[in-house]
């Protein structure tokens, strides 16, 4: 496996000098109250902002807060305009757009397709406070603010909706997530590496075009570049374990959107090849064409060392809900808030 730059190794960018922020602001007056003319990044989530490392948000922000970048968060921004996304000005860098730590459609609906009247992680619990799509309709209304303004899409909703997918709400295969949304990258699965790495490459006037070496995001092409070789994945053999001690650089075409719309067989070879390239060690890129646009993803991104992962949970959380809610209870909070974090994710079965 490849040797990641270690997380914590950049060096920091200028803003560093404003500190760490009692909470991420999430108005202008607290933008204010800090001495900050702009943000560097302004996050939007579909959730409450709790400032506690069980919230990804939260997690992102302290992260590029370390890194010194000044962070912004819009949560739960109203979506029937686009007026609440100019609440803290122009980014000078991104938007980064997240639907919540759940997938919007989840969190808004049964498994029976029925609107659920409850949100766990709204302020008193209420539902209605995310629009279906949620990834979509924020980039959208983020766009419409601030034209120009590079959009990156992270979370569960954009990692799992990141190629061509079948879509259980509406019974069809939809487009990758970052070609309905028309952002500029999408960060997959567990992204502190990517969004430092694509964060500090913003910072220094890079394009997302000159970003298709880093680990963990989608990209959209013209083209494949020249000097990669394609393995076609409509032959499962030839992208298959024989082909991975193959010299140079190589990309696995997965069957195209047109196709799997069309094709079972053709959708269940792409899910399985994503499947089988999510390993570190091992994966290669994957590119699958979406009517004239190729849809390039990279190989996962290297694992957090132990160190590091202890240094991206002891960040200055302050450990509590935005005081803009005035003691509202957030049900999501409430389950976690006294508990201790002994590890990531689900431990399974």
């Amino acid at each position: 496996m490849e040797k990641a730059v270690p997380l914590f190794s950049y060096r920091k960018y200028w803003a560093q000098r404003f500190g760490v922020a009692p909470y991420l602001p999430m108005s202008r007056a607290e933008m204010d109250l800090l001495g900050w003319d702009s943000c560097d990044v302004v996050l939007v989530t579909g959730d409450a902002y709790v400032d506690h490392p069980s919230f990804g948000m939260a997690i992102i922000g302290r992260l590029l807060e370390a890194q010194g970048f000044r962070v912004g968060i819009l949560s739960q921004p109203d979506w029937q305009s686009a007026e609440p996304f100019r609440e803290l000005g122009r980014p000078n860098l991104y938007f980064g757009i997240t639907g919540g730590n759940m997938d919007s459609m989840v969190n808004r609906y049964t498994s029976d397709r029925r609107l659920r009247h409850n949100d766990n992680y709204t302020p008193g619990g209420a539902g209605g406070a995310r629009p279906d799509r949620a990834v979509i309709v924020y980039a959208q209304r983020a766009r419409e603010a601030f034209p120009g303004v590079p959009i990156v899409l992270g979370g569960i909703e954009a990692s799992l909706r990141r190629i061509a997918h079948y879509d259980y709400w509406s019974d069809k295969v939809r487009r990758s997530v970052l070609i309905d949304a028309r952002g500029d990258i999408l960060l997959y699965g567990n992204a502190e590496r990517a969004i430092v790495e694509v964060t500090h490459r913003f910072a220094k006037g890079d394009s997302p075009a000159q970003m298709d070496d880093i680990r963990g995001i989608a990209l959209v092409k013209d083209a494949v570049p020249e000097g990669w070789a394609e393995l076609k994945a409509d032959d499962l053999d030839s992208a298959d374990e024989g082909a991975r001690m193959a010299s140079g650089r190589n990309v696995v075409r997965l069957p195209s959107y047109d196709l799997v719309v069309e094709d079972k067989e053709a959708y269940a070879r792409a899910n399985r090849v994503l499947h089988r390239e999510s390993n570190p060690g091992n994966a290669r890129a994957l590119v699958q064409r979406h009517g004239d646009k190729e849809l390039w993803v990279t190989p996962p991104p290297i694992p957090l060392t132990t160190p590091e992962m202890d240094a991206v949970y002891e960040l200055p959380y302050a450990r509590n809900p935005h005081p803009s809610y005035e003691g509202a209870k957030i049900p999501a909070w409430e389950m976690i808030r006294h508990s201790v974090t002994i590890m990531r994710g689900c431990f399974g079965g």
